[in-house]
């Protein structure tokens, strides 16, 4: 049956392409999560369990730099004195599950866009409609980066601050599996949809939903939050501080721009 064009496409037939690009999704996360199971040992005792040592990239990288500026040992990450423990019966089981399918997603991540592509691609215009390529390489690579970003940067501060950090010398770190493996999707998550902040700034001016002076006028509330953010889940210094909001101070610029060159096209289109 020959695919409807899109205004002859009622709302259920919408639901119904829905429908499909979700149950195609799924099947593509479940597929590469499937595969992750062969690779299980390595995905968890090297990478989802690496920031928990010392010898991890990112703290050896921090020492490293630590000595380049004269700074000695003083955001060297030597020791991170806490345990991880399962408290369920079925805890250990759950998470690989779920940390298999959170794999599965990042890896079919493409895949995925291509799917929503195809989904909103007959709202566009014709010369829009031959930018998937670019879209989907684009999409993917801020993606990437994203989660790069938080698996890197994000997680390693966010362990260092909460294995350092004690009410009293009394208590004692031992957190649980689920908290650890929780902590880690949702900063991998959030930091790889993050940056698709520009992807989604020019989606929304081309609907016109914002404009680059509603985001100008922002800035400083947007510079406040990531100041907070990157405060949070670093140690208190401003080097540890500075490496975390960089980045993403310049995704936002970057989504400035790029609306500011989005809503001048369009201004010229409807002159």
């Amino acid at each position: 049956m020959a695919k409807k064009n899109l205004g002859e496409m009622s709302f259920l037939d919408h639901l119904e392409e829905l429908r499909w690009l979700l149950v195609r999704s799924t099947i593509a996360i479940c597929i590469m999560a499937f595969f992750t199971y062969f690779i299980s040992d390595y995905l968890f005792d090297q990478i989802i369990l690496g920031p928990i040592r010392p010898t991890f990239f990112t703290y050896v990288w921090f020492c490293d730099l630590s000595h380049s500026l004269g700074f000695a040992d003083s955001i060297c990450i030597t020791e991170l004195n806490f345990i991880i423990q399962n408290t369920e019966m079925e805890g250990q089981v759950n998470i690989f599950v779920w940390m298999c399918l959170l794999a599965g997603f990042i890896l079919s991540f493409p895949f995925i866009l291509w799917e929503l592509w195809k989904f909103i691609s007959p709202a566009l215009y014709e010369k829009e409609r031959k930018n998937a390529k670019v879209f989907i390489f684009t999409s993917s690579l801020l993606f990437f980066l994203g989660v790069l970003f938080g698996y890197f940067v994000v997680i390693p501060m966010s362990v260092n601050f909460v294995a350092t950090f004690s009410v009293s010398d009394v208590v004692k770190n031992q957190f649980t599996l689920e908290s650890y493996m929780g902590m880690v999707k949702t900063s991998i998550l959030a930091s790889g949809l993050f940056f698709e902040l520009p992807i989604i700034i020019y989606f929304l001016t081309k609907l016109g939903l914002v404009t680059p002076d509603f985001l100008r006028k922002y800035w400083k509330y947007a510079v406040v939050i990531i100041l907070i953010v990157a405060a949070i889940v670093t140690p208190p210094d401003v080097v540890s501080q500075t490496i975390v909001a960089i980045p993403m101070l310049i995704i936002y610029e970057v989504s400035i721009l790029i609306s500011r060159i989005v809503y001048k096209n369009k201004l010229k289109e409807n002159v």
